[in-house]
Formats: structure tokens, sequence, C-alpha cells
């Protein structure tokens, strides 16, 4: 009799799960936080505590019909990687447009300021 489909994902499940286990045991607290979890506890460079949750799972693909695609997905998501990078570099040049045009305004402002008050001694010192 063939072993279902189902069958055989919960055992590459089993079996990558416990290899990732093992890669951390050597360091790691490593637990068993779901059947196809497994979590271990972390502290960052200040010392707050927190865990790393890792889930292995294997996608089956859409409601329609047409399987998952571990591939298409890596390069949609390097298009968005790219993208919002663009999009960062594009806000950073409005940024330092806006910075020089903000100085330039705040200089013209001054001088014209300086030049208004040197006039006014000016008139001052002819005595109008």
């Amino acid at each position: 009799m063939a072993t279902s489909r189902k069958t055989l994902r919960e055992e590459l499940k089993a079996s990558y799960l416990a290899k990732i286990s093992e890669m951390f045991k050597e360091s790691e607290d490593v637990l068993r936080t779901g059947s196809n979890e497994i979590a271990f506890p972390v502290v960052d460079r200040e010392g707050n505590e927190d865990f790393v949750l890792i889930t292995v799972r294997i996608p089956t693909g859409s409601h329609d019909g047409e399987p998952y695609d571990g591939y298409s997905m890596a390069q949609e998501y390097q298009m968005k990687l790219e993208e919002k990078e663009a999009k960062e570099k594009e806000r950073l040049r409005k940024k330092e447009e806006k910075i020089k045009r903000d100085a330039a305004s705040r200089q013209a402002k001054k001088e014209a300021r300086e030049k208004r008050e040197r006039e006014r001694k000016e008139r001052i010192e002819k005595g109008e």
C-alpha cells in the first residue's frame, strides 16, 4: 500500500526538525514547543533574554492547485528587497535635497535680515 503525501511530508518535517535540533543542541538549550517547531533561549548583547523560534513546514501550494515554488518565491522576495532599497535611496535623496533647500532658505533669510539691518543703520546714520 502506498504511503500518503501527508505522511511523507510529516516524516520529512520530523527528519529536518531533528537535524536542526541536533545542530543547535551543542550550544543551545533546544526546547520542542510544537509538532513542527523548536525554540531556544538567547541573550542579546545588552543581556536581554528572548527566544528564537524555528518552525519547519512543507508548503503544499495554493488552494487553486498551483504547487509551491520556492525559486519564484525567492525571486519575488529579492525583487521586494531591491524595490525597498530603491525607495529608501529615493527617500534619502529627497531628504538631502530638502536639507540643502532649507539651508539655502535659511541663508537667504539671514542675508535679507542682515541687509535690512545695514540699511536701517545707514538711514539712522544719515539722520532719516
